[in-house]
Protein backbone atom coordinates (compact mmCIF):
# COMPACT_ATOMS: atom_id res chain seq x y z
CA UNK A 1 0.00 0.00 0.00
CA UNK A 2 1.53 3.03 -0.84
CA UNK A 3 1.68 6.20 1.72
CA UNK A 4 -1.50 8.45 0.62
CA UNK A 5 -3.84 5.34 2.25
CA UNK A 6 -2.51 6.54 5.55
CA UNK A 7 -2.59 10.29 5.34
CA UNK A 8 -5.87 10.47 7.10
CA UNK A 9 -3.56 9.37 9.75
CA UNK A 10 -1.09 12.37 9.85
CA UNK A 11 -1.47 14.67 12.49
CA UNK A 12 -0.84 17.93 10.09
CA UNK A 13 -4.08 16.59 8.48
CA UNK A 14 -5.77 16.37 11.91
CA UNK A 15 -8.48 19.26 12.59
CA UNK A 16 -8.49 18.52 16.10
CA UNK A 17 -4.86 18.17 17.34
CA UNK A 18 -4.62 22.07 16.92
CA UNK A 19 -7.87 22.48 18.52
CA UNK A 20 -6.42 21.06 21.13
CA UNK A 21 -3.03 22.31 21.09
CA UNK A 22 -4.62 25.70 20.95
CA UNK A 23 -7.09 25.27 23.90
CA UNK A 24 -4.15 23.61 25.97
CA UNK A 25 -1.86 26.98 25.21
CA UNK A 26 -4.23 29.30 26.16
CA UNK A 27 -5.71 27.59 29.30
CA UNK A 28 -2.19 27.84 30.45
CA UNK A 29 -2.24 31.69 30.21
CA UNK A 30 -4.85 31.89 32.45
CA UNK A 31 -2.29 29.53 35.39
CA UNK A 32 -0.49 31.91 37.19
CA UNK A 33 -3.67 34.19 37.84
CA UNK A 34 -6.50 31.65 39.10
CA UNK A 35 -3.49 30.27 41.34
CA UNK A 36 -3.51 33.45 43.01
CA UNK A 37 -7.52 32.82 43.75
CA UNK A 38 -6.85 29.03 44.24
CA UNK A 39 -8.79 27.91 41.88
CA UNK A 40 -8.57 25.90 38.66
CA UNK A 41 -9.95 27.02 34.91
CA UNK A 42 -12.81 24.69 35.04
CA UNK A 43 -14.39 26.07 38.59
CA UNK A 44 -13.38 29.19 37.07
CA UNK A 45 -15.84 28.88 34.05
CA UNK A 46 -18.07 27.38 36.68
CA UNK A 47 -17.96 30.56 38.20
CA UNK A 48 -18.14 32.83 35.35
CA UNK A 49 -21.58 31.01 34.79
CA UNK A 50 -22.65 31.33 38.41
CA UNK A 51 -21.87 35.09 38.80
CA UNK A 52 -24.16 36.10 35.32
CA UNK A 53 -27.15 33.05 36.80
CA UNK A 54 -26.84 33.39 40.26
CA UNK A 55 -28.48 30.09 40.57
CA UNK A 56 -28.91 27.33 38.13
CA UNK A 57 -29.42 23.61 37.60
CA UNK A 58 -26.53 20.93 37.56
CA UNK A 59 -27.86 20.01 34.12
CA UNK A 60 -28.55 23.68 32.94
CA UNK A 61 -24.73 24.57 34.10
CA UNK A 62 -23.32 21.31 31.99
CA UNK A 63 -25.12 22.30 29.43
CA UNK A 64 -23.55 25.77 29.39
CA UNK A 65 -20.22 24.56 29.87
CA UNK A 66 -20.12 21.85 27.84
CA UNK A 67 -19.46 19.39 30.33
CA UNK A 68 -21.01 16.63 31.63
CA UNK A 69 -22.05 15.50 35.45
CA UNK A 70 -18.86 13.01 36.20
CA UNK A 71 -16.62 16.27 35.14
CA UNK A 72 -18.77 18.84 36.70
CA UNK A 73 -19.57 17.22 39.97
CA UNK A 74 -15.89 17.10 41.65
CA UNK A 75 -15.51 21.03 40.47
CA UNK A 76 -18.90 21.38 42.13
CA UNK A 77 -17.99 19.87 45.41
CA UNK A 78 -14.52 21.53 45.15
CA UNK A 79 -16.51 25.28 45.03
CA UNK A 80 -18.74 24.48 47.65
CA UNK A 81 -16.13 23.56 49.96
CA UNK A 82 -13.91 27.04 49.38
CA UNK A 83 -17.62 28.55 50.06
CA UNK A 84 -18.18 29.60 46.23
CA UNK A 85 -21.34 28.02 45.79
CA UNK A 86 -24.06 26.22 47.77
CA UNK A 87 -25.76 22.72 46.11
CA UNK A 88 -29.41 21.65 47.26
CA UNK A 89 -32.38 19.59 46.12
CA UNK A 90 -35.05 21.61 44.23
CA UNK A 91 -38.18 22.15 46.37
CA UNK A 92 -40.25 21.32 43.30
CA UNK A 93 -38.19 18.40 42.17
CA UNK A 94 -35.92 16.40 44.14
CA UNK A 95 -34.23 14.93 41.39
CA UNK A 96 -32.87 17.96 40.69
CA UNK A 97 -29.84 19.61 41.97
CA UNK A 98 -29.76 23.15 41.87
CA UNK A 99 -25.91 25.21 42.29
CA UNK A 100 -26.03 28.50 43.92
CA UNK A 101 -23.54 31.39 43.90
CA UNK A 102 -22.63 32.41 47.89
CA UNK A 103 -21.69 35.93 49.46
CA UNK A 104 -18.15 34.33 49.04
CA UNK A 105 -18.50 33.27 45.64
CA UNK A 106 -19.81 36.67 44.34
CA UNK A 107 -16.65 38.57 46.43
CA UNK A 108 -14.52 36.23 44.30
CA UNK A 109 -15.75 38.15 41.62
CA UNK A 110 -13.62 40.89 42.19
CA UNK A 111 -10.86 39.38 42.73
CA UNK A 112 -11.10 38.03 39.10
CA UNK A 113 -12.33 41.04 37.50
CA UNK A 114 -8.74 41.79 35.38
CA UNK A 115 -8.25 38.28 34.01
CA UNK A 116 -9.87 38.43 30.89
CA UNK A 117 -7.63 41.89 30.35
CA UNK A 118 -4.10 40.02 31.73
CA UNK A 119 -5.17 37.13 29.10
CA UNK A 120 -6.44 38.60 26.18
CA UNK A 121 -2.71 39.56 24.90
CA UNK A 122 -1.99 35.88 24.86
CA UNK A 123 -3.89 35.19 21.53
CA UNK A 124 -1.91 37.04 18.33
CA UNK A 125 -5.45 37.57 16.48
CA UNK A 126 -6.56 41.07 15.21
CA UNK A 127 -10.25 41.99 16.53
CA UNK A 128 -12.03 40.59 13.33
CA UNK A 129 -10.14 37.97 13.40
CA UNK A 130 -10.87 36.78 17.27
CA UNK A 131 -14.86 37.02 16.32
CA UNK A 132 -14.13 35.13 13.61
CA UNK A 133 -12.67 32.64 15.51
CA UNK A 134 -15.14 32.33 18.32
CA UNK A 135 -17.62 32.04 15.78
CA UNK A 136 -16.48 29.10 14.31
CA UNK A 137 -15.98 27.43 17.66
CA UNK A 138 -18.88 27.78 18.54
CA UNK A 139 -20.60 26.19 15.44
CA UNK A 140 -17.72 23.17 15.82
CA UNK A 141 -19.62 23.20 19.78
CA UNK A 142 -22.72 23.24 18.54
CA UNK A 143 -22.08 20.76 15.48
CA UNK A 144 -20.52 17.72 17.87
CA UNK A 145 -23.54 18.00 20.38
CA UNK A 146 -23.21 17.41 24.03
CA UNK A 147 -22.10 14.17 25.44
Amino acid sequence: MSDSNYDALKLENQLCFPLYAASRRVINQYHPYLSQLDITYTQYVTMMVLWEEKRISVKNLGHRLFLDSGTLTPVLKSLEAKGYISRSRSKDDERVLIVEITSQGEALKESALDIPRQVSGCVKLTADEAVTLYRLLYKVLEGTGQQ
